[in-house]
């Protein structure tokens, strides 16, 4: 089969691109819609930074868990500090009580002594 296809590249499609809208738009419009354009492209470029900053933010103030932990204790203290619960000179009981209360559910022995 033969193929047709129009073998041009990048910078030919941004002149056929200019020309078609020089054509649509006229001498007179374009400088406008290349100033519409430009504040658009402008304002989506603040909104993305906006987004990635913020996502900078929440990444740096998570804790970060670098591999398995190997006792119980490791594994409440990770969690007590990704919740935001203080860990000095407490129990693992107290411990997973306040971690359940943080997070708004009852420990599972608690929900046997209320039966």
């Amino acid at each position: 089969m033969l193929d047709y296809s129009l073998n041009i590249g990048g910078s030919e499609w941004m002149i056929i691109i200019f020309v078609a809208l020089v054509l649509i738009l006229g001498t007179g419009k374009l400088p406008g819609a290349a100033r519409k354009m430009g504040k658009a492209v402008n304002e989506y470029n603040k909104a993305k930074n906006e987004i990635q900053n913020q996502m900078k933010e929440f990444t740096e103030e998570s804790p970060k868990i670098s591999g398995p932990v190997e006792t119980e204790r490791e594994k409440l203290e990770m969690i007590a500090k990704s919740a935001g619960v203080k860990i000095e000179n407490k129990t693992d009981d107290e411990l997973r009580e306040n971690i359940a209360s943080k997070i708004g559910q009852k420990r599972p022995d608690e929900s046997k002594k209320t039966e």
